[in-house]
């Protein structure tokens, strides 16, 4: 349902420029879009950080009522002066034609060594919208935690993560208490305390 009744047809772009070309990519642009009330807005200067769709996945074993999470080094906790060691569930970006779905399933493998037995989709957010057009596709994968455990990751890629296993209960009070921090996560931990009685199915 649309609230405003506005949509992309409201919006001149009067230019674009590509800023920057590297591991991340940066288009700057200047817009003008129609106003709630009427007319339109002066022309503003943005950048945005152009990104593939990605994806996420929080694995679960019903049967042991157990989420596997992986922890590795991220550099923007680092200049904000926090703790640059975060806890997050699977992610990962798509290669050109490549399915969100083996996307999922690949970044797993890679990432957490577990093969998914089903996977079923949570959310498709943007990151931050303000910011960067990544729109993130968020899943649940269900995995056997029984002997998940371990430090994974593409060395070419400079990946160090290590896998840890936690009883649902304990990752949930880790988001209350904030020691679970990134956003992804957080959606997908709620979401599963919301659904976790529905995934018993799941336990065979």
């Amino acid at each position: 349902m649309k609230l405003s009744g506005l949509g992309a047809e409201d919006v001149r772009i009067e230019s674009e420029e590509r800023a920057w070309s590297g591991f991340l990519k940066l288009c700057r642009y200047k817009v003008r879009h129609a106003l709630f009330q009427g007319g339109w807005s002066k022309t503003l200067d943005r950048e945005v950080v152009l990104r593939v769709p990605s994806v996420g996945v929080l694995l679960f074993d019903p049967a042991l009522n157990k989420v596997v999470l992986v922890e590795q080094f991220r550099v923007g906790p680092l200049v904000s002066d926090d703790d640059p060691w975060l806890l997050e569930i699977v992610a990962g970006i798509s290669e050109p034609g490549e399915s969100l779905e083996s996307v999922a399933i690949r970044e797993v493998k890679e990432e957490a060594d577990c093969e998914v037995k089903h996977l079923l989709p949570v959310s498709n957010f943007y990151v931050s919208p303000g910011a960067t057009n990544e729109r993130l596709m968020l899943y649940c994968g269900i995995v056997d935690a029984s002997s998940a455990g371990g430090v994974y990751g593409l060395a070419e890629e400079g990946e160090d993560i290590r896998v840890h296993v936690l009883a649902a209960e304990e990752a949930w009070q880790m988001v209350e208490d904030g020691r679970i921090s990134n956003a992804p996560a957080i959606i997908a931990l709620q979401w599963l305390k919301l659904n976790h009685g529905e995934l018993k199915d799941y336990a065979q």
